[in-house]
């Protein structure tokens, strides 16, 4: 039998469709990218917010359409949307025939042989049999890079966020699991680890009693085969001195932070229930800048939340405008039932929130492009990542500087000795908003 899967939301969920693949392939199903021609199809859903939720489930539908127009017998619905809403989901649409929750991807198995068998499944909380402690991963990225996932769950209880729900709390992997897994990754030939937890920078306190990403930096930087290290999900209240040097220090860890700061005004911060102030964030960032030259620092910022007023937004701007940071994304508030935040009064109208959104995405792109024009005549290793469909002498690259499916691309050319998954050295010929143009060195 053949078996398709859809991963949706970000590369911590990525993560855990690669094992299902992984259990799944140990089963003796075949794995196809073509839906029309699987009979079992799993969707691993994003409940993350509004948009998200609606991907999700336009995408269950679609795939739902292969039982009727394809080969599909079997319609599977796990990850965070399926946790929040199963219920729900199990009334308004019956073409499904399993959901399972965050916790209990793990035993997909069971959950194929039940629907096989013909049975309907909600499949919520784990079954009483102990998990083995390392779980079959079957790779979905290209062969040079691959995600490496340190901890599952979150504490921070941001008051608009719904994770810490779907989730659970913050649980870090065994230090010596997380080793052994990116050993493995080097041995098969991964040049690009990428290190995700829902809080990176929490890591190990759980377990430890103190924050060990410092030394698991340490650690991976001695991996023979790795060329790069990035860190992505830092939170500004555990980013230590220690940490610092870590990025400052140590040759394969990209001098790239990406750092959610959410806000400027420390009265929304606060009822972000966010643990730092704008003045502790401006002295972290100048701390980093200081310490580690040519520093990449990437943000994310939500505007529209519940109370913000025109002062606030125009103190944001100028914090935006003071930082220039490299990358930024901006995201609408989206008011999430179970939320703190989506219970509070004084919720910002849709229009003004749009408003708000372009305004602060027209003055980062102007920052960015002028960022960009300033790398001119400079020299970046980029890594090769696939070529012009059209032009098959141009190719597509990142360098430290961009992180895979959410900053910009490098376009180089002239490129056509070059191969995917290929280190090489260019020189920036054009600076844009969101690209670069460079030539081989």
């Amino acid at each position: 039998m053949k078996l398709g899967m859809v991963s949706l939301g970000c590369p911590k969920n990525l993560v855990d469709s690669e094992v299902m693949l992984g259990i799944i392939r140990e089963k003796d199903l075949m794995v196809t990218n073509n839906p029309a021609e699987a009979d079992i199809i799993i969707v691993n859903t994003c409940g993350f917010i509004e948009s998200a939720k609606e991907e999700s489930i336009n995408t269950i539908l679609q795939m739902s359409e292969y039982k009727t127009q394809g080969s599909c017998r079997y319609l599977i619905v796990t990850g965070c949307l399926s946790q929040r809403y199963a219920n729900e989901l199990a009334e308004s649409i019956p073409e499904v025939d399993a959901f399972v929750g965050t916790e209990c991807f793990t035993e997909i198995g069971w959950v194929i042989d039940q629907v096989m068998a013909g049975k309907k499944v909600l499949h919520m909380t784990k079954n009483d049999a102990e998990q083995p402690a390392e779980m079959p991963r079957m790779l979905t990225t290209p062969d040079y890079m691959a995600y490496l996932k340190i901890a599952e769950g979150c504490d921070n209880c941001c008051s608009y966020c719904i994770i810490p729900k779907l989730r659970g709390p913050y649980t870090s992997r065994p230090y010596e699991a997380v080793m052994a897994e990116a050993r493995e990754l080097a041995a098969h030939g991964i040049k690009e680890i990428i290190v995700v937890a829902q809080d990176t920078t929490r890591y190990g306190e759980d377990l430890y009693g103190k924050l060990m990403l410092p030394q698991l930096l340490k650690d991976l930087n001695e991996l023979e085969g790795i060329e790069w290290i990035r860190v992505m999900y830092c939170y500004p209240n555990n980013f230590t001195d220690e940490l610092i040097e870590a990025f400052a220090t140590l040759p394969k860890v990209c001098k790239y932070v990406d750092l959610p700061l959410q806000h400027a005004s420390n009265s929304l911060l606060t009822s972000m229930n966010r643990y730092d102030t704008k003045e502790e964030v401006e002295k972290l960032l100048k701390k980093l800048r200081a310490a580690v030259p040519g520093i990449v620092i990437r943000t994310t910022f939500i505007v529209g939340f519940p109370g913000e007023t025109e002062a606030d937004f125009a103190e944001l701007k100028e914090f935006v405008a003071a930082q220039r940071f490299e990358n930024a994304g901006v995201f609408k508030y989206s008011q999430e039932e179970g939320t703190v935040a989506g219970e509070m009064p004084n919720q910002i109208p849709e229009e003004l929130k749009e408003n708000r959104y372009h305004e602060l995405m027209a003055l980062q792109a102007e920052i960015s492009e002028e960022l960009h024009q300033e790398l001119e005549g400079s020299e970046l290793d980029v890594v090769i990542e696939g070529f012009d469909e059209e032009n098959t002498s141009l190719a597509v690259a990142r360098s430290y500087r961009e992180a895979p499916e959410i900053d910009g691309n490098i376009f180089v050319e002239n490129a056509g000795n070059l191969h995917i998954g290929e280190f090489t050295k260019v020189r920036i010929l054009q600076g844009f908003t969101y690209e670069l143009v460079a030539e081989q060195v």
